[in-house]
């Protein structure tokens, strides 16, 4: 899917991610152990969570590295259950060579397994001189650095038709409580407010972590990513009540609660951007813009654009990131060719690849900015590469893949019956924190 997945930074207008410096272009040569086509004959097997138009965007970049180095490739998309997929290939023999991780937290229980090789040097010195030190951070446990972060996500644009919002005469809102004002007169204009993407787990955990990080602050968002603070505190339910405002408003959101809940992601941005709208909103990361541009043919900027997600109860604007770290599997039979895809995929001229196509950020900080192909996506990636040093990365990513990366369990289940009962936040609260609990100490 597209996840994902998944920083607070306080005051961006267009979006904020974080990586230091600025854009300059350029792209390093791979190392494939002896130069161009070293590698034919060979093939790497990548595994991750892209279907649909994300799987064929990185299989450009694919196709690009096999032009540069001869080493053919093959992709294996796993769902959302990439831990679970990776793992019984591993079990079963069949290792894929190198994964994409979307998860902190698959990443870590990737590397206490004993799966996963070190970045080589060559990997290492790109990371240290192409990204800001938060994505080696994320990417590294106990000081060793295992993933690269290949693919960005910025988790807090709320994507619109501007039509719609003309034709309800309606401003794109500052606030969270101007947001479902707004979203009621556009519903009083004949479509619903929200497209609500409520079959995909994820999309609600998105959801939450907005809420929670503008209402209760970063502070407390850090606690309880590391499971620090309990689940019941009073700062969850809070969040929780604030959510359920939108969710209790079946005018709000198209196809009431139990539409939501039957609509994929995918699904909630044809709602909006299809070629019949039943939405004039849909909340999800900058990868929207991707499946507006490719499926539905829509121009950035002109037929699709966002706000920022809208400050909630006098707190600072949030900005939710993640991302997808490249990781080297040790039973890969492929690890050499493996190696150097990483290797490669930390230049500029990997990233530009993917820009180009759309729907897509990066967190190399040497992108050159001209590679993205709309002014919004240029924006988006100006305002990612001079935010700094200050990432803090999608909360369920961060968790345990049993309480924030499983579909049908854990917080996304716990979530999507939230949505279809929002009457009860403390008994919800109570809920997750059991849930976390168990899959903490796991």
């Amino acid at each position: 899917m597209m996840r994902r997945r998944s920083t607070l930074l306080t005051g961006c207008t267009a979006l904020v991610l974080a990586l230091g410096a600025t854009a300059c272009g350029g792209g390093g040569p791979v190392s494939a152990g002896g130069g161009d086509k070293a590698l034919s004959g060979q093939s790497v097997t990548v595994a991750g969570v892209w279907s649909g138009t994300e799987q064929e965007n990185f299989q450009k970049v694919l196709d690009a590295f096999t032009e540069k180095t001869g080493a053919k490739t093959s992709f294996v998309s796993t769902g959302d259950n990439v831990s679970t997929v990776v793992g019984s290939k591993i079990e079963g023999g069949n290792a894929p060579d190198v994964v994409m991780v979307p998860q902190v937290g698959v990443l870590q229980q990737f590397a206490a397994k004993g799966w996963l090789k070190p970045l080589s040097k060559t990997a290492q010195q790109s990371v240290d001189g192409n990204f800001a030190d938060v994505w080696k951070s994320y990417g590294s446990v106990d000081g060793t650095l295992y993933g690269l972060y290949f693919k960005a996500a910025h988790k807090s644009t709320v994507w619109f038709s501007p039509d719609a919002l003309a034709q309800a005469g309606v401003e794109p809102p500052k606030t969270y409580d101007e947001m479902l004002k707004a979203g009621q007169t556009v519903s009083d204009s004949g479509l619903a407010a929200f497209s609500v993407a409520g079959q995909d787990g994820w999309t609600l955990t998105d959801w939450f972590e907005n809420v929670y990080l503008s209402q209760a602050g970063p502070e407390k968002y850090d606690a309880l990513a590391a499971h620090e603070l309990k689940w019941t505190d009073a700062s969850v339910v809070e969040a929780l009540t604030t959510l359920g405002k939108l969710f209790k408003d079946k005018q709000l959101i198209e196809g009431g609660r139990q539409g939501a809940l039957n609509t994929d992601f995918p699904g909630s941005v044809e709602k909006v951007f299809g070629p019949k709208p039943e939405a004039g909103m849909v909340y999800e990361g900058d990868f929207v813009a991707g499946v507006a541009k490719d499926q539905f043919g829509k121009e950035i900027g002109k037929d699709a654009d966002f706000f920022p997600f809208p400050a909630v109860a006098g707190g600072e604007a949030p900005v939710v990131s993640g991302g997808d770290a490249a990781v080297v599997l040790k039973d890969g039979k492929n690890s050499k060719a493996g190696t150097a895809l990483l290797e490669y995929l930390a230049t500029p001229e990997a990233a530009a690849v993917w820009a180009e196509a759309g729907g897509f950020l990066s967190p190399n900080k040497k992108l050159d900015l001209a590679s993205y192909g709309d002014d919004v996506s240029r924006a988006t990636a100006k305002s990612l590469v001079d935010a700094g040093d200050s990432v803090r990365f999608d909360m369920s990513d961060q968790a345990p893949a049993a309480f924030g990366g499983t579909k049908g369990t854990g917080e996304w289940k716990i979530l999507q019956d939230f949505l279809r009962d929002p009457s009860d936040p403390k008994a919800t609260a109570a809920q997750l924190e059991a849930a976390a609990a168990k899959a903490y100490k796991g």
